[in-house]
């Protein structure tokens, strides 16, 4: 997979600081093992990244270069995927959060999750009580992989605020996709846009300051040539405020996944991996659901009435 042609230069996606002195991490690719996975969800970790520059300004580390939207569009939208099982568990986790969301939001009219995969979340939503549930999700095969009653919810192709009319929204949720995005402060201005008064952004990304980071270095699975940018609480909630967004919250969220997936994720070499993780399934061992905090963080945001 040829990406060097698709890169372009470009300052901080948050705050548009054009400050690229701080070098975090040097770029670390190597394209003869980019394969259809690459831009899947929940793939075996490559260990590689773009470079990453730390804005002075808000505190995110963003690519630069980074890949130009047209290609991640196309990427996406044709990505493999294999990840149903690990989507309904991240899903269940997700809507954990969504009790003190929903109370506090006021009505349940529109619910709209961008980047849903299977769409897993979207019918934990359906038992919140949304009277209208709507997913959106690029990749062609994981909306194929949807529950035949939530394949129609689902709108396959890339997010556009256009496809849908201001101040209809009451819960906006984008679930580690953030990372993904070529503007992520444009997604939440459209975010504040859409949603009613009241309604709700609920963001779910990594934490490039977390102990799995300070633990595991680039070795750490959220250092990926698909994120554009990673966060840290300080730079989320920057970011949600810079929008418009009040009564903002922050906080570290708790994953829980089968044993096996979690071995996927430690920095090992690959063919070992893919020795030990069909093993682990096949003992059962593998079959196991473990909670770890692992460093993601969750952020939600409110658009208040004037």
């Amino acid at each position: 997979m040829d990406i060097s042609r698709h890169l372009r230069d470009r300052n901080c996606p948050v705050c548009g600081s054009g400050d690229r002195s701080q070098v975090a991490y040097p770029s670390k690719i190597d394209e003869e093992k980019l394969d259809d996975f690459a831009f899947a969800s929940r793939k075996l970790p490559e260990y590689m990244h773009l470079r990453l520059l730390k804005c002075p300004t808000c505190g995110v580390l963003y690519a630069s270069p980074a890949l130009a939207p047209e290609f991640l569009a196309s990427a996406y939208r044709d990505a493999s995927y294999d990840s149903s099982e690990e989507a309904e568990y991240a899903a269940t986790t997700y809507a954990g959060e969504l009790d003190s969301i929903v109370g506090a939001i006021g009505d349940r009219e529109v619910a709209l999750d961008i980047g849903t995969g299977n769409g897993g979340f979207l019918r934990h939503l359906q038992k919140a009580g949304f009277r209208q549930v709507i997913g959106v999700e690029p990749s062609h095969q994981a909306a194929a992989r949807a529950d035949e009653s939530i394949r129609p919810l689902i709108k396959i192709g890339m997010f556009h605020a256009s496809d849908f009319a201001p101040g209809s929204v009451s819960l906006f949720s984008c679930f580690q996709t953030i990372e993904h995005l070529d503007d992520p402060r444009g997604l939440c201005s459209d975010a504040y846009q859409l949603l009613r008064p009241n309604g709700a952004i609920f963001l779910i990304g990594h934490d490039y300051a977390s102990w799995v980071t300070r633990l595991f270095g680039e070795k750490s699975p959220i250092f990926d040539i698909e994120h554009l940018q990673l966060f840290s609480k300080g730079s989320l909630r920057y970011m949600l405020a810079a929008c418009g967004f009040e009564d903002i919250r922050v906080g570290t969220i708790q994953n829980r996944y089968p044993l096996a997936y979690w071995m996927r994720l430690l920095p090992m070499l690959a063919e070992v991996k893919r020795t030990l993780v069909p093993l682990s399934k096949k003992l059962l061992v593998g079959r196991l659901p473990v909670s770890v905090n692992i460093g993601n963080i969750y952020a939600v945001g409110f658009k208040r009435r004037k």
